[in-house]
């Protein structure tokens, strides 16, 4: 039985239009780094090859078994071996596993783990959606998934820029969970069997700008901006049929959220780096092709039920909350950057949807699964997750 999505319609010349403008934008943009590269300034920045979800020199998936998966699998918990200091770092299930080590464990005690074929999974994905919505899910969260390729490059160079054990180590991890994201993901997506696009020239120039970034500024293009729409992402799939695992990256997601405003308490940002018009100007000038991102993606958010404006909206509304929160100010209030978008969404709408009626975008809320909820919850109401 197919999910049976409610669609929206799309006007056909306004998306044709979107993709007319994003391939010259990306002819253009690309053909000038390769340009500039050529006499040696600096082009594209990071080394990845978005065009076949790789970085460059390949996959090397053999490397990747033999020392990545095998890592994990090898993970030690220091709770476990040394339970008399301060580390908590076992799931519950672990801490029921040891408390029962010193004797024998019964049928009933034993945690059921199901597993599935890849095969099967493959065959449920066809029995929950048409090849048209399966190619729309891919589109979307591919968009998170060249992202993930660039947080990882993101969060290991902002690594150098933090200063204290705790935060090394919290960046350290993030470190960690960018690459089991980004290797899950592209294996999860390749499961879809349907065609994963390159990066579209608005994320290519959103990314390229957040790697470029200077010191702790990578907090607002990584982990405010990048992970707030990675965020609001997985919290929109998360309760879609066999894509359950996504509520894990979201609750990923959500720490890497509160990584900023906790580091910061400790080492807090100096009047200038806070109010500096420069920075202010580069913080906006990340924003602006996330907006640019909405149209763009509007075909494949219609073909799921979802209006992608409502879904920038949100993203905008939390991603704001957040910059302000830790003091990453922008030019304009959010106030006016909320009046401002919600003037140019409907002016976007009522050009290209015949039954368009004025709302506020930005007061919209795209999350769907309970679960999800919960956490936002817990990441915009400044409550401290554990």
């Amino acid at each position: 039985m197919k999910m049976g999505f409610d669609k929206r319609k799309v006007n056909a010349r306004a998306a044709k239009a979107n993709r007319v403008i994003e391939e010259a934008s990306n002819r253009f943009v690309r053909s000038y780094h390769n340009a500039i590269e050529n006499i040696g300034l600096e082009g594209r920045k990071a080394k990845y090859d978005d065009i076949n979800y790789e970085f460059i020199g390949g996959a090397q998936d053999r490397m990747r078994k033999r020392h990545y998966d095998k890592s994990l699998r090898l993970l030690w918990k220091a709770e476990n071996i040394t339970p008399f200091l301060d580390f908590k770092d076992c799931t519950p299930q672990e801490r029921l596993l040891q408390q029962h080590a010193v004797s024998a464990m019964n049928d009933s005690e034993k945690t059921q783990i199901e597993r599935i074929s890849l095969t099967e999974y493959k065959k449920f994905l066809d029995s929950q959606y048409t090849p048209k919505e399966k190619q729309a899910i891919v589109s979307i969260l591919s968009a998170i998934g060249h992202g993930e390729a660039y947080a990882w490059l993101v969060s290991a160079e902002l690594l150098s820029h933090v200063k204290s054990t705790g935060a090394r180590a919290a960046l350290t991890m993030q470190v960690l969970e960018e690459a089991k994201h980004f290797v899950v993901l592209r294996e999860l997506l390749r499961a879809f069997d349907t065609p994963i696009p390159r990066l579209s020239i608005w994320e290519y120039i959103l990314l390229e700008k957040v790697y470029k970034a200077e010191g702790l500024e990578k907090f607002f293009g990584m982990n405010v901006l990048i992970e707030g729409i990675a965020l609001s992402v997985f919290g929109v799939m998360a309760s879609f049929p066999g894509l359950e695992i996504l509520r894990n990256f979201h609750l990923d997601e959500s720490r890497h959220t509160a990584l900023p405003g906790n580091y910061l308490r400790e080492f807090p940002l100096t009047y200038w780096q806070k109010h500096s018009p420069i920075r202010k100007l580069k913080r906006l000038s990340m924003v602006l092709p996330s907006i640019a991102l909405i149209p763009y993606l509007e075909e494949d958010f219609a073909e799921l039920g979802i209006d992608a404006f409502d879904f920038g909206g949100s993203v905008v509304r939390k991603v704001t909350t957040l910059a302000e929160r830790n003091g990453f100010y922008l030019p304009i209030s959010n106030e006016q950057l909320m009046l401002s978008l919600d003037r140019l969404f409907n002016g976007y709408c009522s050009m290209t949807r015949s039954d368009h009626q004025e709302c506020s975008f930005t007061q919209s809320e795209t999350t769907r699964d309970p679960e999800a909820l919960k956490v936002e919850d817990q990441v915009f109401g400044n409550v401290s997750l554990v």
